[in-house]
Order: C-alpha cells, then structure tokens, then sequence
C-alpha cells in the first residue's frame, strides 16, 4: 500500500496535479470510476456476469485499478490505509451481522 501511495503521490506532483486533488475532487472522480466499473454490467443478467470475454475482463481490470488509485488518494489525505479501514468495517460488520 505504502509503494502505490508514494507512485501516485510522484506521479501527480510530476504533473503538477496537487492543487487539483482535494477530497471532494478525489471523492468525485472515485464515484464516476465506480460508476464506468457498474456500466460494464448494466445490461447484463446477473449470471451473465460471472463469465466475461478477455476484452471485458481487460476493461475490468481497467476500471477497478482507476477505483483502487482514486481510492487510495483519498485516503491518503486522510493518512488512512484502505487495507485497515476494511478490515476494520469488517469487525463491524461480524457485530452488525452475526452468523446465524
């Protein structure tokens, strides 16, 4: 995690893009990658879904690296690891929803 947090951080001071990165901009720009991600199913049956062409797994894989970076930015802001924050909501969600 801490590799791809310094790459972006590089990669946008290189560009000068910082002053661009605010955390609305960076919540923004993650809510239209999760929405070109949910596009790639819109018209799908659920169980179409489960197997995809190599060219709809590339987009994929496309879509869910931009959600990972815009993601991983956004916290950063916050000096926040996205791995702790999930397994941290997930001891919530065993509280919240215990095995039957």
């Amino acid at each position: 995690m801490e590799k791809l947090k310094t790459t972006l951080r590089n990669f946008a001071g290189a560009r000068k893009w910082n002053s661009f990165h605010t955390p609305k901009n960076l919540a923004m720009a993650l809510s239209v990658e999760t929405a070109e991600l949910t596009e790639i199913f819109q018209w799908m049956e659920g169980e179409e879904s489960r197997v995809v062409d190599d060219a709809t797994r590339k987009h994929i894989a496309e879509e869910v690296g931009d959600v990972m970076i815009y993601l991983t930015m956004l916290a950063d802001k916050f000096n926040l690891d996205p791995l702790t924050c999930a397994e941290e909501k997930m001891k919530l969600n065993a509280v919240k929803y215990p095995e039957e």
